[in-house]
């Protein structure tokens, strides 16, 4: 009898702690926070929107977006790397923010983070207003070397910014950067004279092109902008340096690979889904955009690699 009723309590046991395995295993089992490292109504928060709702018919949980933006960037990096890793919170990292990692200056290393893959790749472009006295970019670099001309651009360390310091080395202008964490704030600094010039992906401005507020006089590219195929690339003025703006999702180092992997895989179906790809058609990016997970970590560390070679000396 006694073993009997060891076999009962042992197989109740059993009975009552499945349903918390089953409960364990299941991933994700509640809402990842998807933390976005700058204002709402940018690129990288558009990113976010749209690959989180993706997300969520994949893996049938919810994907809140939380925006987080200073320090371009590292303020919504810092609370990713705070949170636990445990799968359920990730970020949008960008080539801006990978840019104030250059020379071990930020607070963390490119080894704090795992790729989940890289979303995204545009190339930046420089944008007058429309009614500018500017018509053509000979006609901007008259003035740049004259005198200081004042460029929007995401936060100071950026890529951004290393794309203007090497137009100045290359060519004795006086671009100065002037850093508008809130995307909104930066895409109408040029209407409101707040500055000069602006430096951004066409995809994130479009409805001001479209709407024939701005428009494009330079990117920085290895071959045209979809779109505007007749606006000069920076390399006619030797300049080869351009870092396409890539957004990339990540998440803490240390989180269990199995999760990586479950994210990793959803994160491809949604990269390659009619639905984004007609979302990367509407950014005017580059149909190639998505590098999946064993292969971003790479380009990621080519990226920095890049961005350190060029960066400016003193």
């Amino acid at each position: 009898m006694q073993d009997k009723r060891r076999s009962l309590l042992l197989a109740g046991s059993a009975l009552a702690l499945s349903p918390r395995i089953a409960l364990a295993q299941a991933y994700p089992s509640r809402p990842v926070e998807f933390i976005v490292p700058w204002g709402a109504g940018g690129g990288a928060d558009q990113l976010a929107r749209r690959v989180g709702k993706l997300l969520e018919l994949e893996l049938k949980v919810s994907f809140p977006v939380v925006n987080v933006p200073g320090a371009t960037g590292n303020t919504g990096m810092a609370k990713l790397l705070s949170a636990p890793s445990d799968g359920h919170a990730m970020a949008v990292f960008i080539a801006d923010t990978l840019a104030t990692l250059v020379g071990g200056k930020g607070r963390y290393k490119l080894a704090d983070v795992v790729p989940l893959g890289v979303m995204i790749r545009q190339p930046s472009g420089l944008y007058v207003k429309q009614d500018s006295k500017w018509k053509t970019f000979d006609d901007v670099m008259v003035d740049a070397k004259k005198s200081d001309i004042k460029v929007g651009v995401t936060g100071f360390g950026s890529a951004d910014e290393m794309h203007l310091d090497k137009f100045n080395a290359a060519q004795g202008t006086k671009f100065r950067a002037v850093p508008f964490a809130a995307p909104g704030e930066r895409y109408s600094s040029i209407l409101g004279g707040h500055a000069d010039v602006l430096i951004e992906q066409a995809g994130d401005v479009k409805r001001f092109l479209n709407s024939s507020q701005m428009r494009p006089v330079l990117f920085f590219a290895d071959q045209p902008q979809v779109g505007y195929e007749s606006t000069p690339l920076a390399n006619k003025y030797g300049v080869t340096f351009a870092i396409s703006q890539f957004r990339s999702i990540v998440v803490r180092a240390g989180t269990d690979p199995k999760q990586v992997a479950a994210l990793s895989a959803a994160m491809g179906k949604v990269a390659t889904s009619a639905e984004f790809k007609d979302f990367l058609k509407d950014e005017l990016a580059f149909a190639d955009s998505y590098i999946p997970a064993d292969k971003a970590g790479a380009f990621i560390a080519e990226q920095l690699a890049l961005l350190e070679a060029n960066a400016k000396k003193g």
